[in-house]
């Protein structure tokens, strides 16, 4: 999904990253980067990855970009899911792995001249929740969830060293190949509906999720990272006939979905309060069939957010 930056979005991707140069004496001729709060960065760091710590599609994929001088590129993606054992052992589970690509600028000065620095970060993330169902009427349950997750970021300043002359000083040593990894430890609930008929499949979930982010080990900043990831989210999903026949002995579906996330946690420090999706697609049955996939499904979702939008298209298969 490609995205305008909005000014609220664009302070929450520099992470206070772009910085005024200090002022370097001529005559040393010594270039260098200033200014820098350790702290601020890692934080900033666990930031993006709280997008990912549970399935969500609203922040499943991400690309926002801004073409002006001082811009800062992120794109973001995920897969992942969850599913209920059997209704005779209703454990549930789900896990989602993420990536994101970063793309800081900052300023550096050698006391005469200025120059955007390119930087580029790479972040892993793998997440993962168990739960349990438990029945409070006919299609409903509620379902409490422990979830867990590990990342890291990796850095590398290489496009950057021919002008820096590989003048690199400790607070810069996160940006020379430097590494943070984090875990996250929290639950969420969530209580969920389902109702399957020949004429329609109906799915609704309201789900409350809470992890806190933390560095750990001995990462390049040398400062603990923390982040808190909290967030509302609604979806729902229906499926119908569309009277176009049968592929594999089931009829062919359309798709409606809407989705809507309020972001509760550090998320919102800097504006971004709230993403929405709505979504239209088809969905083939495969159930009758003697193979592990039971449904195929292509949708295409609108997404929508305070100062922007976009477009994605998302592949799903159901066992």
């Amino acid at each position: 999904m490609r995205l305008p930056a909005s000014s609220a979005i664009a302070r929450l991707l520099g992470l206070a990253l772009l910085f005024t140069p200090g002022h370097v004496p001529a005559q040393l001729r010594s270039r260098a980067i200033s200014s820098i709060d350790v702290q601020k960065l890692a934080n900033g760091v666990l930031g993006i990855m709280s997008y990912t710590v549970a399935p969500d599609v609203t922040t499943s994929s991400l690309a926002i970009s801004n073409a002006t001088k001082t811009s800062t590129d992120l794109t973001m993606s995920q897969v992942g899911g969850g599913f209920t054992w059997s209704k005779s052992t209703p454990l549930y589970l789900e896990g989602n792995a993420a990536y994101s690509r970063y793309d800081p600028v900052f300023v550096a000065s050698d006391g005469t001249d200025d120059r955007r620095v390119p930087t580029q970060w790479n972040s892993f993330s793998a997440a993962g929740g168990i739960g349990w169902d438990f029945k409070l009427a006919d299609h409903w349950v509620v379902r409490p969830i422990f979830n867990f997750m590990l990342g890291e970021v990796a850095t590398d300043l290489a496009a950057a060293k021919w002008w820096l002359g590989n003048k690199i000083d400790a607070d810069l040593a996160f940006l020379d190949h430097g590494t943070l990894k984090a875990y996250g430890l929290g639950g969420a609930v969530m209580v969920d509906y389902e109702m399957f008929s020949p004429e329609w499949d109906d799915d609704l979930e309201l789900r409350y999720s809470n992890v806190e982010l933390r560095s750990y080990g001995g990462t390049s900043l040398g400062v603990e990272g923390r982040a808190k990831a909290e967030s509302v989210s609604l979806w729902a999903r229906r499926r119908v006939p569309t009277g176009w026949g049968t592929v594999w002995d089931r009829p062919v579906r359309y798709v409606y979905e809407v989705a809507h996330t309020r972001f509760l946690g550090n998320e919102t420090d800097v504006g971004l309060t709230h993403m929405s999706s709505v979504g239209f697609g088809l969905e083939l049955d495969s159930s009758a069939r003697d193979i592990w996939v039971t449904r195929w499904r292509a949708i295409a979702r609108y997404k929508f957010g305070p100062g922007l939008s976009g477009w994605a298209l998302g592949l799903a298969v159901s066992f």
